[in-house]
């Protein structure tokens, strides 16, 4: 039987250290990357990320504000950081975006 991919999740990996903790050195991060739904919702593709997420011991799974995500962070109980972040594209003009505006990633 041929099979389709109809959706796409990817996440990637960036440890930092602890430091002056005597059990944890390593706190194990999980970014949200690109993640296309299609067959099943955004919310679904989220939590399927999470489940994996958490199957690879990662302690933390970080997702932006970004394109199609800002609905799903309060169904699946992300809490909210305390960063902002910019972009700046060198030679580029642009109005001000909204993050549901922005679909780049930058890793």
């Amino acid at each position: 039987k041929k099979k389709q991919i109809t959706d796409f999740i990817s996440f990637y990996s960036l440890p930092s250290s602890v430091l002056k903790h005597e059990t944890h050195k390593i706190l194990n991060v999980a970014y949200s990357y690109y993640n296309v739904p299609n067959k099943y919702s955004m919310t679904e593709l989220m939590r399927d990320a999470l489940v994996l997420a958490k199957q690879k011991d990662y302690d933390v799974f970080n997702a932006l504000n970004i394109q199609d995500n800002e609905p799903i962070f309060k169904e699946l109980n992300f809490g909210v950081g305390d960063g902002n972040l910019h972009y700046y594209l060198y030679n580029w003009r642009v109005r001000k975006l909204s993050p549901g505006q922005i679909g780049m990633v930058l890793v």
